[in-house]
């Protein structure tokens, strides 16, 4: 068999289009690779915007913010001291970008201005933390991003 350029050209785009289709069936079979949505509700999440920028905005006036401390024990989420611990009701929820099966979600009982969330079930890693909550009626939303070690 001679070899001519045609025919390198056409071992040369076969070769490429084999190496390029190793790694598409690499991807879609490797769970390494395995990327959830964020969210499933997305659509529904997103009609939701403009309640959430008042609740940010009414959080970002606040004369003492909301503190998110990582510790040992797992972070502790402090609120304003001029705030009345039994009037505070919420949720504090945990998203993990990489794995969605990691996420969590824990309601406000407070018995003093501190939330512990415990270090139990918190891998190590970054973690998107939100505190939604109403005090006297009025709706607050913080979200900061957390590195746990």
């Amino acid at each position: 068999m001679k070899f001519n350029w045609g025919t390198c050209i056409v071992i040369a785009f076969a070769l490429f289009m084999s190496f390029i289709l190793y790694f598409v069936l690499q991807v879609q079979s490797n769970k390494a690779y395995d990327h959830q949505m964020v969210t499933e509700e997305y659509y529904k999440k997103e009609k939701e915007v403009d309640s959430v920028y008042l609740k940010k905005n009414n959080a970002r006036v606040l004369v003492s913010p909301v503190q998110i401390i990582p510790i040992s024990k797992g972070m502790i989420i402090h609120f304003p001291e001029h705030f009345d611990y039994t009037k505070i009701v919420g949720s504090v929820s945990l998203y993990r970008a990489s794995d969605e099966k990691l996420d969590q979600n824990f309601k406000l009982k407070l018995e003093h201005l501190n939330f512990v969330v415990p270090n139990t079930n918190l891998a190590s890693g970054v973690w998107e933390v939100v505190v939604d909550w109403k005090h006297n009626g009025i709706p607050y939303m913080v979200t900061e991003t957390v590195k746990i070690d």
